[in-house]
């Protein structure tokens, strides 16, 4: 191989990386999308939807619709029943008339093995068989952040997101001390599933470029990671927004 064809094979090896890369971004955000689109639909038509519950077929990557459930009421309780995919005639519900969207809107949010949505997903407990839970996301996943993160640390009022290990919250910023200088706590003090819930809801936001433009910002050019790890731009500041 000539220099000059090594170099034009280096240049398209780049490129395509950099291609592959842009691919698996947009496909991330373009799930998400469909999950937010059909979760504004879900709860149009029944406001009290947390979970869709299914069954998942992984060797066709396809999935058969249960139904919809609410909110667990309890620690110890189980999901409500919300609407049967599988009700009679005498059972009408208004989900009825977007069923077929429903599964086919989670199924496309659940088709990349890299899907940010599978992150909200995990099995129905409450069955024996082929039967999982998706969690429906909230309409403002910033605020869900903040009300998760203040429920441990009230007083915190920004967060450092680490994109290289899909959104875990790395330190937390609680105001200022008297000399001025800010507060942070680098081992937050909350439970292994409020950081489930905290990862997967920033690995969404991250995902989502309308989102992390709006809610990420650049860190300080004095930060010094804690524990001396090096950043880049993949470690972002996150302001919490007010919460009630």
């Amino acid at each position: 191989m000539t220099p000059a064809a090594h170099d034009q094979l280096a240049i398209l090896a780049g490129q395509r990386e950099d291609l592959h890369a842009q691919h698996l971004r947009t496909e991330q955000a373009y799930c998400l999308a469909v999950l937010d689109h059909i979760t504004a639909k879900i709860r149009a038509a029944c406001p009290e939807a947390a979970y869709v519950s299914f069954a998942f077929y992984s060797s066709s990557r396809t999935l058969g619709l249960h139904g919809v459930l609410g909110a667990q009421p309890s620690p110890l309780g189980t999901c409500p029943w919300l609407w049967d995919n599988h009700g009679g005639p005498e059972d009408e519900h208004p989900l009825d008339d977007i069923a077929n969207q429903i599964e086919s809107d989670v199924e496309t949010a659940l088709a990349p093995y890299s899907s940010p949505a599978w992150a909200t997903v995990r099995r129905n407990s409450a069955s024996d068989g082929n039967s999982w839970l998706l969690e429906l996301p909230p309409a403002d996943r910033a605020a869900r952040v903040a009300e998760l993160v203040r429920e441990h640390h009230p007083e915190a009022t920004a967060v450092v997101v680490d994109g290289r290990a899909a959104g875990r919250v790395t330190e937390i910023f609680e105001g200022v001390a008297d000399d001025g200088t800010p507060v942070r706590t680098p081992r937050p003090r909350w439970s292994a599933d409020c950081d489930t819930a905290l990862t997967g809801l920033l690995g969404q936001l991250l995902a989502l470029p309308a989102l992390a433009d709006r809610h990420l910002m650049p860190l300080p050019a004095n930060y010094t990671h804690p524990f001396g790890i090096s950043t880049n731009d993949q470690v972002h500041l996150m302001p919490l927004p007010p919460t009630a």
